[in-house]
């Protein structure tokens, strides 16, 4: 998972409900400024919405949230040149398994299992262990973050389970561990000193109990691990040449870095391929390097002068990008960052192939998924994407080994040509096979502003269109409820504490999502948490709506984060929410009473939250659904539908359900028949806050379980 040095830093709620975003015991209370920004993304920055790793709370996957269908894809990159033999090898990588792990417990009802028969985790080391030998793959590297919640042992018993099928095949493998796998997570950037190897109990950590030196010994490349037992080095050989592969845990203190040179000076003549699970991290567009000050910090104190090191991995930041840097010999370093945990399924099993093409000289990456073509076809949706071809997913770097290592081994060669042409060409091969994409039926767009379902027990419905583009929505605006019952109006300004609203702070658009009926929306601007500003409509306190607890139901909205959206000025910001401290009902025992009963909310990572305090009378305490991080300026149909019998309730983003879902969440508590809803604003405490900064389309509330063909994406009946 993704700790920052983003500027998103981030509040997460405090409560049981919360998917973990970093380690326990505690998380803190949601006000509190935590350490859990992330980078944006796209799967391979193509439109796909991304979904999961921390969130905002939540460290799960949901399958975050369906990404938006993705454009079509880059041409892939031209296939190396076709010769009868090459000298070629491939490594294995697999980047931050955390929600493969925790999506596999009973704890969270098996959902990989019982959705599609199979686990992305084991499904990977599956497929290396079976195709080792034909794509000549010497060695598999695990990027950290192997399981979500540190002190759950169902989900190391996952982990276990899938990196033995590694073992079994005596195939070696490096692992390390991330900031979710150590018990005292704290990022680089909010405190430099705390938080290493250095500050641990190393008898209470389960990493090295899982995980720990003499299991490492067991494999054949195995070199040694440092005094912490948290860092480790390996030495594979291919095609007659040996390289190191150093794999250094979150994180790592002077003594280990001490170690680290210590190992690299005692094999002077190894390239080296540096490891860690936080280096590199990506920039706002999805697909451009942006540094660390951690990463800054091991270029300055291991990588720059140790012209071993040609090129470095790691994983934390959701999305991937590559950047080259110049090392103090003139050299490049070539450093890569990869992980999909925030992509469809918490990363659907996607994961790398680095062809190391001797003799062409190139490094070719393949990113991929072994478990997408063994899913049931009828499990399938647009976001199953079997290989990614995006520009930073599917790319070649130019390297002339031998002139690359010259100033540490000149005696690196070519080796033998063994192999019949490209391992990514055959492994890209091998896994398209058996596969087809899935044909997803295009959707029409709305003929006229009634091309929607109307469906019965429809409790409001608000529409938010009819002023002139971009004028000001004056404060005591109604907007219609479509039922009639429930009409909206926007609140005077600078109510319960808001500072410096204005007129213009809600505007008229023609801006609306692709599939929405409604001909416009209405845009937010000028938010801020921090003044705090904020605009909001609300509904009357005698409204029938107030009073509803939706003991099963469909809550649907059309909504875009703007452009600007920073995690420092509009993290946790509110789509909907109910007025009232959740603290103040009968039998809550969760978190944050300063909340609202019901939070519709757009997280620190920018993952849509909801999070109810169930009806049902008696101890009770919040529970949450969680998408992965939606992509801002870009439209989204968000849809949340409570089961009538299990009241298991399901999120959809774009049409494709999210991974961290919740079960039996009857209703939606409510303080009173007075207590208002309230759209693009929340409150806490008793006091206005986290104002919408984006655009909101339609909003629907309605009181049974509605099926995709009757949401407001769908088109009204013939």
């Amino acid at each position: 998972m993704s700790v920052s040095d983003d500027p998103r830093g981030a509040r997460a709620p405090s409560n049981p409900s919360l998917p973990e975003s970093h380690s326990e015991p505690a998380t803190p209370p949601r006000r509190q400024v935590l350490k859990l920004g992330a980078s944006l993304l796209t799967v391979g920055g193509s439109g796909a919405l991304l979904a999961a790793c921390g969130g905002g709370g939540g460290g799960a996957p949901g399958f975050g949230p369906l990404p938006a269908p993705a454009p079509a894809p880059a041409p892939p990159p031209p296939a190396a040149p076709v010769d009868t033999k090459i000298s070629s090898f491939a490594l294995a990588v697999m980047p931050d398994t955390q929600f493969y792990a925790r999506y596999a417990t009973s704890d969270e009802s098996s959902q990989y299992q019982n959705r599609f028969g199979s686990e992305p985790f084991a499904a990977q080391t599956k497929w290396i262990a079976a195709n080792a030998k034909a794509l000549n793959i010497p060695f598999t590297i695990h990027l950290g973050d192997v399981v979500d919640q540190v002190r759950k042992p169902e989900q190391w018993k996952v982990a276990d389970s899938a990196m033995k099928v590694l073992e079994d095949a005596r195939l070696p493998y490096s692992v390390l561990a991330g900031n979710h796998d150590v018990l005292n997570d704290v990022d680089y950037s909010v405190d430099p000193n705390s938080g290493t190897d250095a500050t641990r109990t190393l008898a209470s950590e389960p990493y090295l109990q899982w995980f720990g030196t003499e299991r490492a010994k067991r494999q054949a490349t195995f070199g040694a691990r440092d005094a912490s037992g948290f860092h480790e080095y390996h030495v594979f050989e291919a095609q007659g040449q040996k390289f190191m592969v150093l794999s250094l845990s979150w994180r790592i203190s002077d003594a280990g870095i001490a170690w680290a040179r210590q190992v690299i000076a005692k094999n002077p003549t190894l390239p080296v391929i540096l490891v860690n699970h936080q280096l590199l991290n990506i920039a706002a567009d999805g697909t451009s390097p942006l540094e660390t000050d951690y990463g800054k910090m091991l270029w300055e104190k291991l990588i720059r002068d140790n012209d071993q090191i040609f090129m470095t991995l790691n994983g934390h930041h959701h999305g991937a990008a590559h950047l080259t840097e110049t090392n103090d010999f003139g050299r490049k370093v070539e450093e890569m960052v990869v992980d999909y945990q925030m992509a469809y399924q918490g990363g659907n099993g996607l994961m790398r192939l680095y062809e190391f093409d001797l003799t062409h000289k190139q490094i070719r990456v393949l990113s991929f998924s072994p478990w997408v073509p063994q899913k049931p076809a009828a499990t399938l949706t647009s976001f199953d994407q079997a290989v990614l071809a995006m520009s930073n997913e599917a790319f070649t770097i130019e390297m002339d080994f031998a002139q690359r290592f010259a100033g540490f081994n000149k005696s690196f060669g070519t080796g033998n040509a063994t192999i019949d042409g490209s391992l990514v060409d055959q492994a890209r091969a091998m896994i398209l096979a058996n596969y087809t994409e899935p044909e997803v039926a295009a959707q029409r767009p709305a003929s006229n502003p009634d091309d929607y379902p109307r469906v019965a027990n429809t409790l409001a419905h608000w529409r938010f269109f009819g002023g002139a583009v971009n004028q000001s929505v004056s404060p005591g605006t109604i907007i219609a409820d479509v039922t009639g019952a429930n009409p909206l109006h926007r609140d005077a300004l600078n109510q319960g504490g808001i500072q410096g609203a204005a007129d213009g702070d809600i505007v008229w658009t023609d801006d609306r999502h692709h599939l929405s009926a409604a001909p416009g929306s209405v845009r937010f601007l000028n938010a801020d948490k921090n003044v705090p500003r904020l605009s909001y409509f609300l509904t009357e306190a005698a409204a029938p709506i107030n009073g509803q607890t939706l003991e099963n139901g469909t809550v649907e909205a059309f909504v875009k984060i703007d452009k600007s959206w920073t995690s420092n000025k509009q993290a946790w910001m509110n789509i909907m929410t109910r007025d009232g401290r959740r603290g103040d009902l009968a039998g809550y025992q969760g978190g944050d009473p300063e909340a609202p009963p019901m939070l519709f909310a757009i997280s620190s990572l920018r993952e849509v939250q909801w999070e109810v305090v169930p009806s049902a009378a008696g101890a009770r305490s919040p529970k949450t659904n969680w998408s992965g991080e939606v992509i801002a300026d870009r439209w989204v149909h968000i849809a949340v539908v409570n089961d009538p019998v299990s009241h298991d309730t399901t999120m959809y983003v774009e049409g494709a359900p999210v991974l961290r879902n919740i079960g039996n969440a009857p209703g939606l508590a409510t303080l009173s028949a007075s207590s208002p809803w309230v759209v693009g604003g929340g409150s806490w405490d008793g006091a206005r806050a986290d104002g919408f900064f984006g655009n909101i389309g339609e909003v629907r509330v309605v009181g049974v379980a509605l099926a995709p063909g009757q949401w407001l994406t769908a088109r009204a009946a013939g």
